[in-house]
């Protein structure tokens, strides 16, 4: 069984404090669960652990269903570990793990990671058809030996954070609301490749970017970036969208580095997005356009300006 063999990779070497999920993007939520099991830890003299599945369940159960993600797997086991966890342990989601009983799946877990206690949150069930809730689960831990504690939901301005609202936000290009949520920018991840130059034919050179796949995308629009490359963090002004003023075709992203010339193709770039300057439009003339990129620019740097403060 693939989950057997992937948990006995880990042998702690003392008792696990533990919590379970997907965790895509490791938001304020996330982090304020994850902060309790390091607590919960030190307190009783074991290790903190994170048990989290890839891929996102709900495109397992549901063949063909499709859920852009926050973050890569290596990114979202990277922003765990720099928490301060002891061991972050990836399951791989299948038909085969989804058929597991909670009993069975929570005697796994215990077995393998020496789990002493685990810490959730006030809506989450694991096992077949979710059946493993916070009574059940408490159940299941007097009989077996570990204790549950159950953790508050986080707010942010008034919001419930979840990754379905970070999601719902980035579609929608509210990139600061999918921030404040995240605690965090929402980030593009990619590799900058070849264009049709027609940036640079304009006088704003850009770099083009292939993202990673699977990856959320905000909607079209002209957004206020930081773009990290091999030599640091730049400023940026960064475009998604189909260039309806030429015609349109494929769906692009170009991010145009403030004060920076080098060339980049074949670079490994993440955009971080700060805030959404405008929607995309098509304009009558290339100089009405690049007018409106002038004005741009000076907003996306006068945004960023502030946000670096």
């Amino acid at each position: 069984m693939q989950v057997v063999d992937e948990l006995a990779r880990y042998a702690p070497g003392r008792e696990t404090v533990a919590t379970i999920g997907v965790f895509d993007g490791v938001h304020q939520g996330h982090r304020h669960l994850m902060e309790r099991v390091l607590q919960r830890a030190r307190e009783q003299g074991a290790l903190s652990a994170v048990l989290t599945f890839h891929p996102i369940p709900r495109t397992v159960l549901a063949p063909g269903t499709v859920v852009p993600t926050l973050t890569t797997l290596e990114e979202r086991l990277a922003r765990i570990r720099a928490l301060g966890i002891d061991l972050v342990v990836p399951l791989t989601f299948t038909l085969e793990l989804s058929r597991l009983t909670a009993r069975e799946f929570m005697t796994l877990v215990k077995q393998h990671l020496r789990l002493r206690g685990l810490v959730i949150g006030p809506d989450f069930a694991l096992g077949r058809g979710r059946e493993g809730n916070a009574d059940a689960l408490r159940a299941l831990g007097a009989e077996l030996g570990f204790w549950v504690e159950t953790v508050s939901f986080v707010t942010a301005h008034g919001e419930r954070v979840s990754s379905t609202a970070i999601r719902q936000a980035i579609e929608q290009g509210d990139v600061a609301r999918a921030r404040a949520l995240l605690g965090h920018p929402f980030s593009i991840r990619g590799t900058v490749i070849p264009g049709r130059g027609r940036g640079r034919a304009l006088g704003f050179p850009t770099a083009n970017i292939e993202p990673l796949p699977g990856l959320a995308l905000p909607a079209d629009g002209i957004y206020a970036t930081m773009a990290t490359v091999h030599d640091g963090r730049h400023s940026a002004a960064t475009y998604i969208g189909t260039r309806p003023t030429f015609e349109g075709g494929e769906r692009l992203i170009e991010a145009f580095l403030l004060d920076f010339a080098e060339n980049l193709y074949g670079r490994p770039i993440t955009i971080d997005l700060i805030e959404r300057v405008r929607g995309d439009q098509r304009f009558a003339s290339t100089e009405a356009l690049t007018a409106q990129m002038e004005r741009d620019i000076a907003e996306a740097r006068r945004i960023l300006a502030g946000h670096q403060a």
